[in-house]
């Protein structure tokens, strides 16, 4: 059920952001729109009609269409966008009869609103929950059993050992190092150690993402026992702690990274702990109860209850900060998404990492598990990838839209024929069906485990 929820609710969102972009900018410069689907297709019962327009949900969840007055679009879209359209509009209404500029606006409103949906949420995330720190590139422990079998020379490396180099590349903190095992054009990570620790080989060749995920998913970065935030209210609130504190025991044991205080906490719910917290150069002891809370094991997905003191590791930021943080955040995915393209291009990517709705659906499900930031930050990371997708120069996709009004620029305001743009449209669509089909044989592959 979780699957099924954040599948529809993230593919839904992102689908409707796009679309209402188009919407919008169709509107603003006087083009009629009678129908805003969700999905491709027959309609479905779900339909309703307000002013000159159909709003709907179709049958096919694979994208959505605004589809805009026009009397050369309407037997071209008409088998995808469910059936012809019987309103007429004034010639002043019509697509094709607004200005180039217009057209390019309408064309391109889908893509800007995913941009700007995705830099919304990196900026209200991070103005609501904080930024984490990155921490340095110090490994903390390596989970041995979430390994893959070709990587397991990974848990010999000692508690505590500091990263040095990642296939050449420097690494300061856990964030380059994370930057160079995704880094698409790598096919293989060779991970070098300070103190002599034998560096490790791992072949990437014909891996795919999962490969790389397990893998960074199975080492656990070091992170100090440092205070970001203090919780209003909470026990860490009521003994005096705040920002920049340090906790260097818990009932006389020594700690010394994040996780071990984790560890120190959650088995006290409701008995009392004493903490020793550094100040600067001070070092006092306060007594407190941590609450109960429950979470959910995030290898088991069974809920549990352990206990809470109140302090996070997140870092809240101000307004302007997080505005900043959200163009960072949404340019970083922007390279992300276009270094695996990039990839995809020069064979550096196996084919066999595309992936479809069912792929998408999984890490939807597992992003809402984690809880509402995570999954919010892939919705993000997703609406940039559908914003860059659909810059594609193919016929059918918004780019390929761009490029016959590109065209029909240099020639002088003189567009290409209408036979010659059905004939490219009908090509486009091909190559997307079997893009899609690809995706999705792939998703079905990694099912079945193959």
């Amino acid at each position: 059920m979780t699957f099924i929820a954040a599948t529809i609710f993230v593919l839904g969102v992102l689908i409707f952001v796009h679309e209402l972009g188009h919407f919008l900018a169709a509107k603003s410069v006087g083009i009629g729109v009678p129908r805003f689907s969700i999905g491709f297709g027959p309609p479905t019962p779900l339909r309703f009609r307000r002013g000159e327009t159909e709003y709907l949900i179709s049958w096919l969840p694979l994208g959505g269409y605004v589809k805009m007055a026009s009397r050369e679009e309407q037997e071209m879209m008409a088998g995808l966008e469910g059936g012809s359209t019987t309103e007429t509009f004034p010639p002043e209404k019509l697509f094709e009869n607004k200005p180039l500029w217009a057209r390019i606006l309408t064309i391109s409103a889908g893509v800007i609103m995913n941009m700007l949906f995705a830099w919304a949420v990196y900026t209200g995330v991070a103005l609501t929950y904080g930024r984490p720190e990155d921490p340095p590139a110090i490994l903390q422990r390596v989970v041995e059993e979430a390994l893959p079998e070709e990587a397991v020379a990974l848990s010999a490396v000692p508690s505590g050992t500091r990263i040095l180099r990642v296939n050449e590349a420097e690494v300061a903190t856990w964030g380059d190092v994370l930057d160079e095992m995704f880094n698409p054009s790598a096919d293989r990570l060779q991970f070098q150690f300070e103190g002599g620790v034998e560096p490790v080989n791992i072949d990437l060749a014909g891996k795919d993402a999962e490969f790389r995920g397990a893998i960074s998913g199975a080492l656990v970065p070091w992170l100090p026992a440092s205070i970001r935030e203090v919780v209003p209210g909470s026990p860490a609130a009521q003994a005096g702690l705040a920002s920049e504190d340090r906790i260097v025991a818990v009932d006389g044991v020594e700690i010394g990274s994040w996780e071990e205080l984790v560890r120190a906490i959650e088995p006290n719910a409701g008995q009392q702990v004493s903490v020793v917290i550094a100040r600067g150069e001070e070092r006092f002891e306060v007594d407190l109860v941590p609450e109960e809370a429950t979470i959910e094991d995030p290898s088991t997905g069974e809920e549990r209850k352990v206990g809470r003191i109140g302090i996070s590791q997140l870092r809240r930021l101000g307004v302007m900060d997080s505005i900043k943080h959200g163009v960072t955040r949404t340019w970083d995915s922007a390279e992300l998404v276009l270094g695996a393209l990039k990839g995809l291009v020069t064979f550096n990517i196996s084919p066999r990492e595309l992936g479809g709705p069912i792929a998408i659906g999984q890490i939807s499900g597992e992003a809402a598990r984690q809880g509402f930031r995570t999954l919010l930050a892939w919705m993000a990371l997703l609406s940039v990838n559908l914003a860059i997708l659909n810059l594609l120069p193919i016929p059918v996709l918004d780019g390929g839209h761009l490029v016959f009004l590109f065209l029909e620029g240099i020639r002088g305001g003189r567009p290409l024929t209408l036979q010659m743009r059905q004939r490219l449209m009908t090509a486009g669509l091909y190559i997307v069906l079997l893009i899609m089909v690809w995706a999705l044989g792939n998703d079905f592959l990694r099912v079945l485990g193959w």
